[in-house]
């Protein structure tokens, strides 16, 4: 089986929708994605119904990872946030995603209370916390098969050569991916690019109405990424469906204007396999085993 790690030593990009519990993630593994994302944001968005500032918590992302990590072969990368604390937090954090099967855990630089990197307002930690954040995940890590991503979203703080300084730092430091967050312009995509292409993989981060200009995967890797994620898509789309969904079951008082926009009964139970599930139990039943 391919690692994450000899994924990314191919030339082609690889894209990872943004995923936020087992329903989403079973989805995207049959819709054909290599990898999947779960986005710390639309956790927030969907399990609180909440913002993205920092309110999730650990038991919280890692309890999804676990119910998405059941449910799909994928690799998965996990949005830890600031390792929700200082550097012993971040140990914690990294051999709980580990056992609870993450493939790529993604750390970032802000201070608390973070949030989203496309939102005006952010703090980051100074270079050295950080470092010590990364080398603190590295030593936890049980396999050098799970890859730590080291985020920096010093963009809006310090400034573009600022941040592109702090990269070399977190590189230094032993980061395996890196994820220079915000930038503003295809100028600074292609600089950041220039600098770090063929040093480590580098992610794009695509967020509709965000601070980034919006690029085709082809276009980026192009640019030389080695990763782009479309993290917040999913529950956007969704949120955009639920609003159609249930003011026309208000309005109408039935779904049938609704009907060629959502899985009836048998075809929600076919695309989660419970005609699978139901025969394997009853195998069970009968004292036998499900082969």
């Amino acid at each position: 089986m391919t690692t994450i790690r000899q994924r990314l030593q191919q030339p082609d990009i690889l894209l990872a929708p943004g995923v936020y519990d087992a329903l989403s993630s079973l989805i995207a593994e049959q819709s054909g994605f290599e990898a999947v994302y779960i986005s710390g944001a639309s956790v927030a968005y969907t399990l609180l119904g909440r913002s993205d500032v920092g309110l999730t918590t650990y038991s919280e992302v890692n309890e999804r990872l676990a119910q998405i990590r059941d449910r799909i072969a994928l690799p998965i990368f996990v949005d830890a946030d600031t390792g929700f604390g200082n550097a012993l937090n971040v140990e914690r954090t990294v051999r709980g995603f580990e056992r609870s099967g993450a493939n790529v855990i993604q750390l970032e630089d802000q201070g608390f209370p973070k949030r989203c990197g496309h939102l005006d307002g952010k703090t980051v930690v100074s270079t050295p916390e950080m470092v010590g954040k990364i080398k603190a995940a590295l030593d936890a890590r049980h396999s050098s098969d799970t890859l730590i991503m080291a985020r920096t979203d010093a963009l809006a703080i310090e400034g573009f050569e600022a941040t592109l300084e702090r990269a070399e730092a977190y590189l230094a430091a032993g980061a395996d991916i890196l994820f220079i967050e915000a930038v503003r312009s295809e100028e600074q995509m292609r600089e950041v690019n220039d600098r770090f292409r063929g040093r480590a993989p580098l992610l794009a981060n695509m967020v509709e109405g965000g601070k980034t200009p919006i690029r085709t995967t082809q276009e980026l890797q192009d640019l030389g990424y080695s990763i782009v994620i479309f993290p917040g898509g999913a529950a956007r789309a969704i949120a955009h469906t639920l609003q159609a969904f249930y003011a026309g079951l208000k309005a109408n008082g039935h779904n049938g204007a609704f009907a060629d926009r959502m899985l009836d009964f048998n075809g929600l139970n076919d695309l989660i396999g419970t005609p699978a599930l139901l025969e394997r139990g009853r195998c069970y039943e009968k004292g036998g085993t499900s082969d």
